[in-house]
């Protein structure tokens, strides 16, 4: 019988039946263990660094398998990730829908992807761009799972400063795999992601509070007052702005990058200025306008990046 037609239906964690899992659905699943969205932003930040890197655009051979290489690796920390956190998973509205949490993925199932992931992509990148990317690239792993997930998300308020590290290699893997070494240009990026991090993140653990609070996981948005959590986003977002307008120089951008950084950097912060004016006046700080804000910042300040470069400007 033809495995993509049959069904099976299986209960969900709560009780309640859910469609039947086809192999499409199982298909859909194991994706989803990658966490697409993130992935979204790995690619937001590894392309416009290897164009930045080449000073135009690198030869198209060499993107794909860095993305291909980058992408492997995120989603096997995604999956280790999800894995880890399938206990407090099923108790948080805004991951229970999640592969394991629901049944369509397995325990074993998620443990064997994720490190299948991780061997493919070391592998991958080792082989078609050079050993530092690949190193960086298995080095991105194992900070996200063990120093973030294992070791502080469930331990400090500030889990998400230093977890955040992870986030951060994709500018270093991009800019490897064009040069074969590191400069000053992507240590900038990085610590520009870096400082981005808790800004972006912090707005959603104000807006899931209680389920951070339920699950006991220390989230500043869940273990500060509105008004703590808005002025460290403040302060975090002119310390990525200010980092941004350090590649000017060290990396000699021009009229493109230049404006970007000064007015999207600049909407960011305004909007983490209201977001602090809000919580102090006690009204509803609408965190999710930061978090939104933040991707746009950091989406558009990208592209302004990959763009700069190609024009005599």
């Amino acid at each position: 019988m033809d495995s993509t037609r049959t069904a099976v239906t299986v209960a969900s964690v709560d009780g309640s039946s859910r469609p039947p899992q086809t192999f499409g659905r199982t298909v859909r699943a194991y994706i989803a263990l990658m966490k697409p969205r993130v992935l979204e932003l790995l690619l937001v930040t590894t392309v416009p660094v290897m164009i930045l890197a080449q000073g135009g655009f690198p030869d198209v051979w060499l993107v794909v398998a860095t993305v291909i290489g980058g992408t492997a690796s995120a989603g096997s920390a995604a999956a280790f990730n999800m894995y880890l956190d399938r206990d407090i998973d099923a108790h948080m509205q805004r991951t229970v829908n999640r592969p394991l949490v629901t049944g369509e993925v397995s325990p074993r199932g998620a443990l064997i992807f994720a490190w299948s992931l991780a061997v493919f992509s070391t592998v991958w990148l080792w082989l078609t761009t050079n050993w530092l990317a690949a190193t960086l690239s298995a080095a991105a792993i194992f900070f996200y799972v063990v120093i973030y997930t294992m070791i502080l998300k469930r331990r400090t308020e500030q889990n998400i400063v230093w977890g955040g590290i992870a986030g951060c290699f994709p500018v270093l893997i991009g800019w490897t795999a064009v040069t074969g070494s590191l400069a000053w240009p992507p240590v900038i990026l990085f610590t520009l992601v870096f400082l981005w991090t808790p800004p972006h993140y912090w707005p959603l653990s104000m807006k899931y509070k209680d389920q951070y609070e339920e699950v006991d996981v220390p989230m500043l948005g869940a273990t500060r007052a509105g008004s703590q959590v808005g002025l460290q986003v403040i302060l975090y977002a002119w310390a990525t702005v200010v980092c941004s307008l350090l590649l000017i120089p060290v990396a000699d951008m021009g009229l493109v990058y230049t404006v970007s950084s000064l007015v999207f950097g600049g909407w960011f912060i305004y909007e983490s200025h209201v977001l602090y004016n809000r919580a102090v006046r006690g009204t509803e700080p609408r965190p999710m306008r930061v978090f939104h804000a933040s991707i746009t910042y950091l989406t558009l300040l990208f592209v302004a990046i990959a763009v700069d470069p190609l024009l005599p400007f």
